[in-house]
């Protein structure tokens, strides 16, 4: 997958387009992707994503903006495993900003991407003051030369999917909805970084995991399953693979530990004892055993950390399909 961070002046090749912000690529997302995906073959164009960064929202208004799923890239690789093969990753700054909803349609569609058919959900807006609607892409569409088709939302068991209905479902620790919004377990994946060694101290080392930003959209102890990015160093030229590993992790601000921390994810892996400093983890929250809490000492902690861990380990035990439910 080719991602572009410049807009260019003049477009080389052709493309089928979608334009959003993809934040968790749920399902709803991945329709979008699927109808992109058939487009662009049944044309025979490149399909290709526009997003931005940082989130408009962000932009405008930081204190205010939702906490996002995904960092910018986790939603690159969640993308390229849909099967995109071009990414226009826009910087949201006050120059693109102020770009009116007509200049956005010729001189960036148009011209700079040469987009032959567009594809939008049905709550876009484009341009400066959010001025663009479908409605003004379909009026441009023949004169501009490009076809625009607007996607109703998603539903599942009668619930729009959405990132906003994503993050009050992690926000609530109902993994279970997650999954069936996302089609896949919720994750967050960062490099292991050196930590304060707490963990291995009283008995339960932990990968601590570099956060993009510090707010996450959930809290707690979860049972997880974490994936490690591992490279052939004889073959450099050979695919990465990925070692799946079943462990307990804690997210949050550890207030046993410190007064007003940063939030931080530590994962304690079982049976395992690698130097893993520097790799990149991904890891996927499947249950939460429970809400952080603050403890009197570290050796009260340590006993609530070994029920956490024996209660992950029943529920690895437990049936598949009893998980499910």
């Amino acid at each position: 997958m080719h991602v572009s961070r410049n807009l260019p002046v003049q477009a080389e090749a052709p493309v089928a387009l979608t334009i959003g912000n993809f934040d968790g690529v749920h399902l709803g997302h991945q329709a979008m992707l699927a109808r992109l995906k058939e487009a662009a073959n049944r044309l025979d164009l490149i399909a290709c994503v526009m997003t931005f960064e940082p989130h408009p929202r962000e932009f405008f208004a930081p204190d205010q903006a939702p906490t996002r799923l995904t960092s910018l890239r986790e939603k690159l690789e969640l993308l390229a495993a849909a099967g995109v093969e071009r990414v226009q990753v826009c910087r949201f700054d006050f120059d693109f900003a102020r770009i009116s909803a007509e200049d956005f349609i010729v001189r960036i569609l148009q011209r700079g991407l040469a987009v032959h058919w567009v594809l939008v959900g049905d709550d876009f807006r484009f341009g400066a003051r959010r001025a663009g609607d479908f409605a003004m892409l379909k009026a441009f569409s023949a004169k501009c030369g490009f076809e625009a088709e607007e996607m109703p939302a998603y539903s599942v068991n009668g619930l729009r999917v959405s990132s906003t209905a994503v993050r009050e479902a992690l926000t609530m620790g109902d993994l279970e909805l997650v999954r069936r919004l996302l089609g896949r377990p919720y994750s967050i994946s960062g490099r292991v970084v050196s930590g304060e060694k707490l963990g291995r101290k009283i008995g339960f080392p932990t990968a601590n995991i570099q956060l993009k930003h510090n707010r996450p959209p959930l809290s707690g102890i979860f049972a997880v399953e974490a994936e490690m990015e591992v490279h052939d160093v004889v073959r450099l030229s050979s695919p990465r693979w990925m070692q799946a590993m079943r462990g307990v992790a804690s997210l949050g601000v550890r207030p046993t530990v410190r007064e007003n921390g940063k939030p931080v994810l530590e994962v304690h892996l079982f049976d395992f004892d690698q130097e893993i400093y520097g790799c990149h983890l991904r890891v996927h929250f499947l249950h939460k055993l429970r809400n952080e809490e603050r403890y009197p000492d570290l050796e009260t902690l340590t006993k609530q950390i070994e029920k956490d861990v024996g209660h992950a380990k029943n529920y690895f035990e437990t049936p598949l399909h009893s998980r499910a439910n």
